[in-house]
C-alpha cells in the first residue's frame, strides 16, 4: 500500500473537492481512500509513504491526443524545406519524417515521449501514430514501451491514402489486428481506437473499408477540418461538408473522437451532439501551424464534449491550458471568456473521454478510481483554498512542476528521479535511432 501525503489535495471529487492537509491511500491499482493526513498515518501505518513535501497532491493529467511519431523530431531541420502553408508542412516534415520511420524509430519516439509524460505529469494518451516506412507491428512496438515504462495508452494508427493503396491497406489491418488484440486482453491500461487522417486522404471507398474491418470493436479517432484542405476537398469531391461525409460513412458516434475541428459549421457542431461524438482541441499546434482557432466555445456551449490534446506540440498539458484560454479570448477579443470552459476541457471533459475507452475513472481522486495520482511542487506566496485552486493551476504551475507520478499504483518518478527506468539507457538508444532518422531525412551523418 501507498500514501501519498502532507501537502493539498486536489481531488476533483465533487463529492469532496479540498483537502488543506490530506493524504491518498492507495492499494493495488486503485485508490482505497482520501482523506485527513493524520487519519490516514494512523489507519495506514505501514504503508509505504509518499512525501509531497507540502505540494499539491493532484490526479494524473490526460493527454486526448498527441501523436508518438513526431518524438525524435525535437531540433531537426529538414534540408529544402520551408513550409509556408498547411499542406506544404504536412508534405515537407511530417509526412517525409513517418515516412522514414522503421520499428526501432517508432519505438524510440514512444520512449522519447513517454519519458516526457511522466515528467509532466501526464498519466494517459490518446495517441494517433503514423510511420509509413514500416506499417506492421507499429502499435505493438508503441505498445511494448507503454506496457514498460507503466504509462496508460489508447492507440490508434493512421489510415490515409497518400502514400497508395497497399501501405493503406496495411494501415487498415493493423488498426484491426490491435484493436482485435486489445478486445482480447481487455488491459485497462492499453485500449485501441480505429484512426484515420484527414479526410481529404481518404475516400469514402476506404471509410468502407474501415468500418468494415472495425466491425464495431471500437470507435473512430480522425483529424477533421484542421484545415480548409477537409472542407474544400468535402465540397468540391462529396458534395457535403467534412462531419456530414463521416456521418454518412457511419464513422461517427459515442466512442469516436474527432482531432482539431477548426472550419466546422454550426449544423456541423448540431451533428457532432446529437450522435455524441466527442472532439478535442489542440490550441498550440494550430497556432503553431496558422490554421485558425477552433470554435470550441461554441462547441461546448451546443453540448459537444470537448477534450483538451497537444497533437504533440507539447506533451505538457498545463501549457496547453495556459494557450487554451488566450487563444480563445484574443480570438473573440473578449478577456473574460474561456476560463471555466478550460478548466472543463481538461479535468472534466478528458476524463469523460477516457471513461468511453477505459474501465476505472480517471481524472479523479476518489476510492474505486485507477491509481494514477501526481504530485506538484507549488510553494505559494498568496492564499491558496479549494476555491481558487483552479486560478493557481492556470497562472501558476507547469509540468515541470511535477515531483512525482504514479499510475495505477506503480511509483513512476519519485522527487524528480525515474524509478525502475533506466532513462540514461533509453536516451543513449534513443539518440542512435535519432541519429539514423535525421541521416535518412537530410542525406548526412549526425
Amino acid at each position: 500500500m501507498l500514501l501519498i501525503g502532507n501537502g493539498r489535495v486536489l481531488t476533483r471529487d465533487p463529492d469532496h473537492p479540498y483537502w488543506p492537509d490530506g493524504a491518498v491511500a492507495v492499494e493495488g491499482e486503485v485508490i482505497a481512500e482520501v482523506g485527513e493526513r493524520g487519519a490516514l498515518r494512523a489507519k495506514y501505518p505501514d504503508a509505504e509513504w509518499i512525501d509531497a513535501r507540502g505540494g499539491i497532491v493532484m490526479p494524473g493529467l490526460i493527454n486526448a491526443h498527441t501523436h508518438i511519431y513526431s518524438g525524435l523530431a525535437r531540433g531537426l531541420a529538414i534540408e529544402g524545406n520551408n513550409p509556408t502553408n498547411f499542406l506544404e508542412i504536412l508534405e515537407g516534415t511530417w509526412w517525409n519524417i513517418d515516412r522514414h520511420l522503421t520499428l526501432p524509430m517508432t519505438r524510440a519516439s514512444a520512449y522519447a515521449t513517454l519519458l516526457e509524460c511522466i515528467r509532466d505529469g501526464v498519466t494517459t494518451i490518446f495517441d494517433h501514430h503514423a510511420s509509413f516506412c514500416e506499417i506492421p507491428g507499429s502499435l505493438f512496438a508503441i505498445r511494448d514501451a507503454a506496457k514498460e515504462l507503466g504509462v496508460r495508452a489508447c492507440l490508434c494508427y493512421e489510415v490515409s491514402e497518400r502514400d497508395g493503396a497497399e501501405k493503406c491497406d496495411e494501415a487498415i489491418r493493423e488498426n484491426a489486428e490491435f484493436a482485435r488484440w486489445a478486445v482480447r486482453e481487455d488491459d485497462d491500461m492499453i485500449r485501441a481506437m480505429f484512426g484515420g487522417h484527414a479526410l481529404f486522404t481518404l475516400s469514402d471507398r476506404t471509410f468502407e473499408k474501415m468500418v468494415r474491418a472495425n466491425d464495431g470493436m471500437t470507435g473512430f479517432h480522425i483529424h477533421v477540418a484542421e484545415g480548409m484542405n477537409d472542407v474544400y476537398d468535402s465540397l468540391r469531391n462529396y458534395g457535403c461538408r467534412p462531419v456530414n461525409r463521416l456521418l454518412y460513412n457511419g464513422i461517427l458516434g459515442e466512442r469516436t473522437l474527432l482531432g482539431h475541428c477548426i472550419h466546422v459549421s454550426p449544423a456541423e457542431m448540431d451533428i457532432l451532439r446529437e450522435t455524441g461524438t466527442m472532439c478535442v482541441n489542440n490550441p498550440e499546434s494550430n497556432m503553431g501551424n496558422a490554421v485558425g482557432c477552433a470554435p470550441a466555445l461554441q462547441m461546448l456551449q451546443r453540448g459537444v464534449t470537448v477534450g483538451l490534446g497537444t497533437d504533440a506540440y507539447t506533451h505538457d498539458m498545463l501549457e496547453s491550458l495556459k494557450v487554451f484560454l488566450l487563444i480563445q479570448r484574443h480570438n473573440a477579443a473578449l478577456p473574460n471568456v474561456g476560463w471555466g470552459e478550460a478548466m472543463t476541457m481538461l479535468f472534466e471533459n478528458n476524463a469523460k473521454i477516457a471513461a468511453r475507452y477505459f474501465k476505472k475513472p480517471l481524472g479523479v481522486l476518489k476510492p474505486g478510481a485507477a491509481a494514477d495520482v501526481i504530485v506538484m511542487d507549488y510553494p505559494t506566496f498568496t492564499p491558496l483554498s479549494g476555491e481558487n485552486a483552479d486560478g493557481h493551476i492556470l497562472f501558476g504551475m507547469m509540468g515541470r512542476s511535477c515531483r512525482t507520478t504514479i499510475v495505477n499504483g506503480r511509483v513512476l518518478y519519485r522527487d524528480r528521479q525515474f524509478v525502475d527506468i533506466d532513462e540514461a539507457r533509453l536516451n543513449a538508444w534513443t539518440l542512435e535511432q535519432s541519429r539514423k532518422l535525421w541521416g535518412e531525412l537530410n542525406h548526412r551523418a549526425y
